[in-house]
């Protein structure tokens, strides 16, 4: 009798954590995080105290995300993405590397942030842009770029920095905003342009800024929201613009991976990113991008960029055709995604 229930003691303990969907419960959630590391931190560290399951982080690029995840795909190491474009998540999912999730907490974030399938749900916007660094540019006679053909001047030959759109999901933001404004022949035309101009392609879209207000390099191509961090943090030299063609934006979403290990941790978690307090956290670390929950108060500082003029960008198209961008930009620019 005594092993009788022994055994169903033991079957009960299994099913709180093998739940009717085959959803996995191991108390210990591990997160591919595409956001600053200081948001990551404190969004990880927040988690863990409102709810006591031991959360980690492992800080990505989305080029290296999306690697990360194919390479794992039959054996994955995270349960969640954190953080970056969605047009990464969007090329994920079209290799089945996603699992769809709708949280209830999403009634509260507009149709236009979130995947109506649950493949992604927005939880801030960033705008693309132009951070310069004003004494260099002094230094080397020119204004700051107010336009994408600015940025093919001579006097900013060698003084453009930009991440690669091969490991950077704000590089491949940039060039998927180009294709979108000027068709494929020309936009492809154009970064081979601007590819004579670059000094240096880094491997994340957050160098640009730091690189900019360090002195380095005259320019920089990033969300505005990185440049703001960067000045606010003591980079006094750091100014900003934004194209006046029209400029890309991107949804940073959040979603739960295919065959995570901790797929119920994994919910619970996105249900918490989606809420007001947490979308709120990202300003108390410097992290000054809109917000997608409705009841959410936005950092002040977004208001110096609220008037951006921004295009139509389509992320589903961009996320679809993310493979051919990138060879077609790497056979114009002969250049490939640096690993360091």
């Amino acid at each position: 009798m005594k092993k009788l229930s022994a055994i169903v003691i033991t079957f009960l303990l299994s099913l709180t954590t093998t739940f009717a969907a085959g959803e996995k419960e191991t108390g210990h959630l591990l997160i591919y995080a595409g956001l600053m590391e200081d948001h990551a931190i404190a969004a990880v560290k927040e988690f863990e105290k409102e709810t006591g399951i031991k959360t980690e982080f492992v800080r990505m690029s989305s080029g290296e995300t999306l690697a990360r995840i194919r390479a794992e795909k039959d054996n994955m190491t995270a349960s969640v993405w954190f953080g970056g474009p969605i047009d990464a998540f969007v090329a994920a999912n079209e290799e089945n590397l996603i699992e769809p999730y709708i949280s209830p907490v999403a009634k509260d974030i507009p149709d236009k942030f979130k995947d109506p399938n649950g493949i992604w749900t927005g939880i801030y916007v960033g705008y693309l842009g132009f951070v310069g660094n004003k004494e260099v540019l002094k230094e080397i006679g020119a204004e700051m770029p107010k336009s994408w053909a600015d940025l093919l001047k001579p006097e900013y030959k060698g003084e453009i920095v930009t991440a690669h759109p091969g490991s950077s999901g704000t590089a491949f933001t940039m060039l998927a905003t180009i294709v979108q404004l000027k068709g494929e022949k020309d936009g492809m035309a154009y970064m081979q342009k601007l590819n004579e101009q670059v000094r240096q392609y880094t491997k994340s879209g957050t160098a640009p800024g730091r690189m900019v207000g360090l002195g380095e390099t005259a320019v920089g191509i990033t969300f505005l929201h990185d440049a703001i961090k960067y000045r606010k943090e003591g980079y006094e030299d750091i100014i900003i613009s934004a194209p006046e063609e029209g400029t890309g934006f991107e949804i940073g979403g959040v979603a739960i991976l295919k065959n995570g290990p901790d797929q119920v941790s994994a919910k619970k978690f996105v249900d918490w990113a989606l809420s007001k307090k947490a979308q709120e956290l990202g300003q108390t670390v410097g992290s000054f991008q809109f917000l997608t929950n409705q009841t959410a108060n936005a950092p002040e500082d977004v208001k110096e960029i609220a008037g951006t003029k921004l295009i139509d960008y389509n992320f589903e198209w961009a996320g679809k055709n993310r493979k051919d961008l990138l060879d077609k930009f790497s056979t114009a620019t002969k250049t490939t995604a640096p690993t360091k």
